[in-house]
């Protein structure tokens, strides 16, 4: 099987997941849900175009999809309009945060374009499928696995499982990185303690965080990915 064939195969896999978790959050399952059938047109079409070969690739992680961005159209943080020209696919009620997609998108084109990118590194989540809570004021909204220990608690099987499954694709498992400095980078580093997946794990700031509060050091924070992403 290609690297494409595994990771679609993964996904197909995905749809047949369901967990119960405590009151008041929910998993987003774009693989199952009302649009799965354009999900899977739009993952098909850039998998098959970026990663139809059987070449080792370096794993990044972002902490879980959002659930209005990758949690929808199931392509970690890839831009959708992106997605929209390049597949001629629209997936609806999809938005993201312009300039965190716009930060990651500076990245790939400085390190050489997509095709070079995603030549040579896979992107996905920490956990895979999106969450969400139900806040103070009743409105449902985004949440990170490790924001409720109990959640964090029910989902780490499926963490460890997914986690497995995606280094069998053929990950270069000499380093990984990880997006999300603080709680993410530390509940991947100790599951690491214990599985031995990778050999090093290598934080980087968010890029929600970067344009939230440091977007003034937008430059440097790029210069750090691709100094940290093109490491030998």
């Amino acid at each position: 099987m290609s690297f494409a064939e595994k990771v679609l195969q993964f996904y197909r896999d995905l749809a047949d997941f369901s967990i119960k978790l405590p009151d008041g959050f929910s998993i987003i399952n774009p693989y199952n849900g009302a649009q799965k059938a354009l999900v899977f047109q739009l993952a098909a079409a850039f998998y098959q175009t970026y990663y139809n070969d059987s070449r080792p690739r370096r794993l990044i992680l972002g902490s879980s999809p959002a659930r209005r961005s990758t949690a929808i159209t199931g392509i970690p943080f890839e831009d959708m309009k992106f997605l929209q020209n390049e597949t001629g696919i629209k997936v609806d009620k999809f938005q993201i945060n312009q300039a965190s997609s716009g930060f990651l998108s500076d990245v790939i084109g400085r390190f050489g374009g997509r095709d070079h990118f995603y030549a040579n590194f896979y992107m996905n989540f920490v956990c895979p499928l999106g969450l969400t809570r139900i806040n103070s004021k009743g409105n449902r909204v985004n949440c990170n696995y490790y924001e409720s220990r109990k959640v964090q608690h029910e989902l780490l099987p499926f963490i460890i499982e997914s986690l497995r499954q995606q280094i069998n694709f053929g990950i270069d498992t000499s380093v990984c990185y990880c997006i999300g400095s603080g709680e993410n980078y530390q509940v991947l580093t100790k599951i690491n303690a214990t599985y031995h997946f990778l050999n090093t794990i290598v934080p980087l700031e968010h890029p929600r965080f970067i344009m939230q509060y440091h977007s003034k050091d937008r430059d440097y924070y790029l210069a750090k990915y691709l100094t940290a992403l093109k490491q030998p």
